[in-house]
This record gives C-alpha cells, structure tokens and sequence, in this order.
C-alpha cells in the first residue's frame, strides 16, 4: 500500500520522488514556486492561474477575489531536497491529504513542463504516506525530515556533519527550503500551522533537541535507520 489507511485527526509522513530519481526543481525559481504552493494549494479554493494571481504577493496574503482561506491539512513540518521531498501531514478533512497532494504534484508537474518544454509527470508515480501513531515517532521524524535530511546537503555529507555537528546544525538553521529553521527558532510561518503545539511540544527547546539529533545522527548513520525503516519510507 502507497498510502496507509488514516481518518481526520491522523498524522501522516508524505514522501514524492521525482520520476527515475530526477530533479524536481533546477533552480531557485522552481524552489520558491515549491515554497509557495505550500500555502497557495493548500485551501479548498482552487484557481489554476493561482501562480499568476499570487505573483505579487507573500503568504499569508492572498487576491482580494479569493474567498476567505479553507486550508485542506494542516502542515506540521517539511523538506524540499533535489530529487523529492518530505511532508508532516495532519489530515483535518476527509481526504484533504489525497486532495492537497494531487493538486500540488499536478501543479508542479504543469509548470516545470511548460518551463522546461518537457512532457509527462514530474514524479515517480502517487506520493507515499506513513500514518504516524506514536510520539516516538514523531520525534524521530522531526529528526529525520527536518535534521538528517538537511544534512544530508551539508559539504561532506553526514559523516562530515555528525563530526563538526555545532557548525553543521547553524548551517542547515540557514538552509530556505525547509521548516527545520522556524522550529528550533520558534519564528512564525504562514506555511506551517502548529498552533496546538502537536510538533514543537515532541521537540521541546533547542538545544535539547539538538543534543538528541546529534545522538540521532551517530546511532542512525551506523545502523542506518533500519530500526525506524517504516517510518522513513525510503532506503537511507
């Protein structure tokens, strides 16, 4: 099964690869676009011109013409790497998740097709879903989503990271495409509603979950994350 089974209230890990492992943003045009869908697509208002209408404005902003905003989830956390990212999802309406998904891998696929004079999907068939159903579990995947796979783009990878973490954890903090540095900092973001503390409660302060990322970090490269394969849905 792709997507697990889950109902309203459920939290659930999104994976989406690009097709045969290729880019799915080339430059910091498609990254911003990624960025912005994030809030843009997510309402129950749909517009197919929406990356025209919104070009002159930053989230939370929104065209007077547009009704009163009907998010479809609620994104608790994310990551945008080369070839895929990861997505935090709370479903807060039957089938928001499944309606937000299709509308964003739709609406990525169109404009990097008409960008790049390319056909067919961006991605590698539907997107992945993981129900997320302990607190341990959720912690581990603030981990895994926001830190290791950050990480994974520092200069020598993670190996380099995990011996000169300090350096490493102010360097991802600086990385755009990612949630990981609102978190740890508390900054708000239009993108990311946690308004009941569901992801910063399980990550506390900091520097305690810098401390623990940075056991994470060397228990995980060794055994690479075999203990938590499920929840990662992918090969690490």
């Amino acid at each position: 099964m792709r997507v697990e089974a889950h109902e309203v209230g459920s939290v659930i890990h999104v994976i989406k690869r690009g097709a045969r492992g290729a880019d799915i943003t080339r430059d910091m045009q498609d990254r911003e676009r990624f960025v912005r869908s994030l809030f843009y697509l997510n309402d129950s208002h749909t517009d197919p011109y929406w990356h025209r209408e919104t070009a002159e404005l930053e989230p939370p902003n929104r065209p007077a013409s547009w009704p009163e905003r009907n998010p479809l989830v609620r994104v608790l956390a994310w990551t945008l790497l080369s070839s895929h990212f990861h997505l935090l999802l709370q479903e807060i309406r039957e089938g928001g998740v499944a309606k937000f998904m299709q509308r964003l891998g739709g609406s990525m696929s169109t404009c990097f097709n008409a960008k790049y004079q390319e056909h067919g999907s961006l991605f590698q068939g539907g997107y992945r879903g993981v129900v997320v159903d302990e607190n341990a579990h959720l912690n581990y995947l603030a981990f895994y989503i926001l830190v290791k796979n950050v990480l994974d783009m520092y200069p020598g990878g993670l190996v380099a990271a995990s011996t000169n973490f300090d350096d490493a954890w102010e360097w991802a903090k600086k990385y755009p495409y990612s949630s990981f540095s609102e978190l740890v900092s508390g900054k708000y973001t239009p993108i990311v509603e946690d308004g009941d503390g569901l992801l910063s409660s399980v990550v506390g302060r900091e520097d305690s979950f810098k401390n623990e990322a940075r056991e994470l970090l060397l228990v995980h490269i060794n055994s690479r994350g075999k203990e938590f394969k499920k929840l990662m849905l992918e090969h690490w």
